[in-house]
């Protein structure tokens, strides 16, 4: 089962994609809907708002008066926070049941209008966010619904700010545009990302790209943030910590367009228990790939002992975002060479360009290579001699600085 996180702010239009995502075949869960659905006549939801808000919240028929509501919970935090602990749970739990009762492949669709207030964005694959100006948004509230304009200011200032949700954006939507103009968008995302990756997810398969060098993105910490929140949940207390390594952490460099996570754990036992969460989390085991490669490759003993190069690997099942996990024992050799090799590239420019060289001819050994396994053998041979001076190199500049993972 996939899970999809939607939402944006309010006006944004949210209902418009979660109505195409349902029409593709998506398993809606509106939260808006639930809402009103917990606090209908006779619910104990509404008892409870009416016990905390006063019976004057209630229309002449005993139903919600939800602008009565709003004037009240909208007015400052605390009575927010207030109306939020009565019905965010009763939600919650109508949420469950209808998930528990969707198809083993299903592509759940949750749309939640306060998913990054919340902080929810590691619960799900991914979430998509419906952005619109908050200007605009004000004229669709106000023109549309017919809300007068400062509730529609006060209601869109309490909400989460655009960098907010940039930061928790695995998809971004602009639906500025006229009704419909996203329809298609949204479709391309269903059949080019969507469904493959609940078929990933569901047959254990990681997704690969070719190994071939791309400009530094800027938004590639972002999604490693992402992705360890979701590493984060997924292990719980069995990792010791969760970095950011490899080329894309290092700002400027251009790289392939894989993002390097390492899970540190006390023992590979420790990283075979989350095995199945992290697979269910979005993140396949790949059985094969079970070890580093020692460094410096000429050693004998001690630190390139093979078995101290052990580790686990899993990947990312999303074709959107590729990912490689590395679970490494804390305080194993490949474990802090990981750590101390980032933090050298950040800190020495020199060295980075001159790996960016090394990588830029790595790449070219790959290219034309079709079959993905041979062309990532091609791409890491270009890079072994380097590695195994640059192994001394970097041990001995963390010697210099004092350098401490």
């Amino acid at each position: 089962m996939l899970r999809l996180g939607l939402t944006g702010g309010i006006g944004a239009g949210k209902s418009t994609v979660a109505k195409v995502l349902t029409e593709l075949g998506g398993v809606l869960v509106d939260s808006d809907v639930l809402a009103r659905e917990v606090v209908e006549p006779g619910t104990p939801g509404l008892q409870r708002l009416t016990d905390t808000f006063g019976a004057d919240i209630l229309a002449p028929d005993g139903s919600l008066d939800r602008p009565a509501l709003a004037a009240k919970a909208f007015g400052d935090e605390e009575s927010r926070k207030k109306l939020n602990a009565i019905v965010h749970p009763l939600v919650g739990e109508r949420t469950a049941e209808i998930i528990d009762g969707a198809a083993p492949d299903a592509i759940v669709v949750q749309d939640i209008p306060l998913l990054v207030e919340g902080s929810m964005g590691p619960f799900f694959h991914l979430v998509v966010i419906v952005w619109v100006d908050a200007e605009e948004r004000v004229r669709r509230l106000t023109g549309q619904r017919g809300m007068p304009e400062a509730d529609a200011r006060a209601r869109i200032a309490a909400q989460a700010t655009d960098d907010a949700r940039r930061a928790a954006a695995d998809v971004w939507i602009d639906n500025t545009g006229a009704p419909g103009s996203v329809d298609d968008e949204v479709r391309a995302l269903w059949n080019d990302r969507l469904i493959p990756f609940e078929r990933n997810i569901r047959e254990g398969i990681i997704a690969r790209v070719h190994p071939e060098q791309v400009t530094a993105d800027p938004t590639w910490e972002l999604q490693a943030r992402r992705i360890i929140s979701r590493l984060a949940l997924a292990c719980a207390d069995k990792a010791v910590r969760i970095d950011h390594i490899g080329s894309t952490a290092v700002p400027g460099l251009d790289a392939k367009d894989v993002i390097d996570i390492q899970i540190t754990v006390r023992s590979l036992d420790d990283a075979d228990s989350v095995a199945e969460q992290l697979r269910a989390s979005g993140f396949p085991r790949r059985e094969a790939s079970n070890f580093d490669h020692p460094k410096p490759a000429y050693g004998i003993g001690g630190e390139a002992d093979p078995a101290l190069w052990s580790k686990r690997f899993h990947g990312s099942a999303d074709p959107g975002r590729p990912a490689n996990v590395h679970i490494r024992v804390d305080g194993w050799p490949n474990q802090t060479f990981a750590l101390l090799f980032r933090d050298w590239l950040r800190a020495d420019d020199s060295v980075t360009t001159e790996y960016s060289g090394i990588k830029r001819r790595a790449s070219e050994a790959a290219a034309g290579i079709t079959d993905f396994r041979s062309a990532i053998e091609a791409y890491e041979n270009a890079k072994a001699p380097w590695f195994d001076v640059a192994y001394r190199r970097a041990w001995q500049w963390a010697s210099d600085t004092g350098w401490s993972s």
